[in-house]
Formats: structure tokens, sequence, C-alpha cells
């Protein structure tokens, strides 16, 4: 079924920090009929919720967004949770997509279903040729198991379902929670604390030699909205910047960013994650044309100064 600019188009999770800019970038693209799928309005993990939600709202399509998630830390703290909360938010979602003969779902997947250890860069073949970093394991799981669902119900029922893998995000309105944020809002939060106090050091976790790719949120919603529009087979799609940093890198250049002349102590009690990550982006550019504009370091100055302004303001 083609889609079509006046269709209801529903982002779960659409208030959130992917959300808001996957909403802009559909509005810029001519769609205006964009519901914003709220918890308080429904609890995506009950299925009375799910139905009531296809009913009333009677969407034509479905980006789910919505996710619980974390940095280390939350995964540790809650793994049977993050396990149980993105599965069944994925599957009452698809089944119901099913069931109200939607024209298209895109479910958002996650770098963390890859193999612990796998060639890098990270090819969508390679999803299963090994169990998932341990920390982050059951949330990885739970997003690649719908996946596997997504495929099946291509297969059965005709569902257009198509999968999307970001690599790790950051930007403006990222998640500064010194509980559940990522590696880069924490270290932006931590520097910038330090920097306050006068503290002659910060503190990482980890021995700083793992590696992570970065995407800045505004080009992961333009690539969700471009493949979207443009993208209907089964096979999954990476979305990335396909450029790798290892983490002491990183801490230095938001310590340089930050302006912040103190040291950095490695708590190598903590752990790295996985070893490296790193992913191939060359079917998302062949597949949809998409390539990150953003570059690394002009990110990370927006997402500073959106920081900094936040804590002028509070």
């Amino acid at each position: 079924m083609k889609l079509d600019k006046n269709d209801v188009v529903a982002v779960t999770g659409g208030e959130g920090f992917v959300g808001k800019f996957v909403c802009e970038e559909l509005k810029k693209n001519g769609f205006e009929n964009i519901f914003v799928v709220k918890h308080k309005d429904f609890d995506l993990t009950k299925e009375k919720d799910v139905k009531t939600f296809y009913e009333t709202v009677k969407p034509s399509s479905v980006i789910h967004l919505a996710a619980e998630v974390g940095g280390i830390g939350a995964n540790m703290e809650a793994p049977g949770r993050f396990f149980y909360a993105n599965a069944m938010m994925g599957m009452l979602l698809i089944e119901y997509a099913r069931i109200n003969n939607i024209k298209k779902f895109v479910q958002i997947g996650t770098v963390c279903s890859y193999p612990k250890i796998v060639d890098i860069p990270f090819k969508e073949e390679d999803i299963w040729q090994g169990f998932p970093e341990e920390t982050n394991s059951p949330y990885g799981i739970s997003k690649k198991s719908l996946l596997v669902m997504l495929q099946a119900y291509r297969d059965q029922y005709d569902l257009n379902g198509i999968y999307l893998i970001p690599t790790n995000l950051y930007g403006v309105g990222d998640d500064f929670d010194y509980k559940t944020s990522h590696v880069i809002p924490a270290l932006i939060r931590k520097t910038l604390k330090a920097k306050e106090r006068g503290e002659s050091s910060v503190e990482c976790w980890g021995t700083g030699s793992a590696s992570r790719e970065f995407l800045y949120v505004e080009d992961c919603a333009r690539a969700i909205v471009q493949a979207f529009m443009q993208y209907n087979r089964k096979e999954p799609v990476n979305i990335g910047s396909g450029k790798e940093i290892n983490i002491k890198d990183l801490v230095n250049l938001i310590i340089r960013l930050c302006d912040y002349n103190g040291d950095v102590c490695w708590d190598t009690t903590k752990p790295d994650g996985q070893p490296r990550r790193c992913i191939d982006t060359s079917k998302a550019l062949k597949c949809f044309d998409f390539e990150a504009q953003v570059g690394f370091e002009d990110g990370l100055k927006k997402t500073i100064n959106w920081w900094m302004q936040q804590e002028k303001n509070e």
C-alpha cells in the first residue's frame, strides 16, 4: 500500500529525544497528520491500551520509537524490566498493526543487538553471529526478537514492517540524568560540574580502551523518515556515521570543548561494555540515500551549549 501525505502517522515516543526530531522531519516532508503517542494516554506494555490506541487513532502507519533505555549502569540495574518493556511494546504494536492492516510499521532496533565480538564494521548480516555484550544483552535481545517477528509477519501476513538499527545517538535534548544517561551526556555533565566546582579531576568508568560510533540525533531522525518513505524490504538496515572513536579520545575531546583543565581518573573496576562498536552504513546510502551530515565535533558543541543553557535556566 502506497503512503499518502494525508495519512495519520503515529509516532510512539514522539515527545522523546529522537521522536521530537522525527516529527519535525515528517512535517518537513509534507506529513501533517502526525499523532504523538504519549505514555500518559497509552501504556504500550498493556494490550488493552494498544488495542484502544489503534481503535481510536486509526493510524495508517506507525513509527515505533518508544523504549526503556539507559547506559551500562541502568542496564545492569534493571535487565528484566528492559527486556520485558521493550519486547512487550514491540510485540503488541506489531500484532495490532497486523490486525488493523496498517500500511507500514517502522521498528527502531539497537546496535546493542550485535554480538559482543564481531568484525568491524558491523554488517547487518552479522547480527546473528554471536551473543550481545552481557551488560546490555537483555535489552539487545528484546529488540532483536522484534526483527524476527516483523520478518515472520511479512512472510505470513504481508505486513510491511521495516527494521532500522541506529548506532549510539547524542545531541540536543539528550537524557542528562546521572542514573540513566548514555556516555556522552554523562561525560559532559560530569566535566562541566567538575569545572564549576573547581575539582582537579573527573572520574570515568572502565579503561577508556573501548570504542563507539556516534550519530547526531537530527541525522538519525532524517534517516528514519527517509527509510519510512523509501525502504520496504525485510532486511535490517544500519543507521550511523561510520566513524569510530575510543572512549579515552572521546573524554579528552569533551574536556577540551568544555574548557576543563583537570585530570581524568579511570575507575577500572567498572565495565567498559562492548570492546568496539562501529557499523557499516553502506546499505542505508544505497537503499534510501542516507548519509550523516553533522560532524562529530560540531554536534558535541551544540550538545554542550544546549546543556549549559538548561543548567542556567534551572
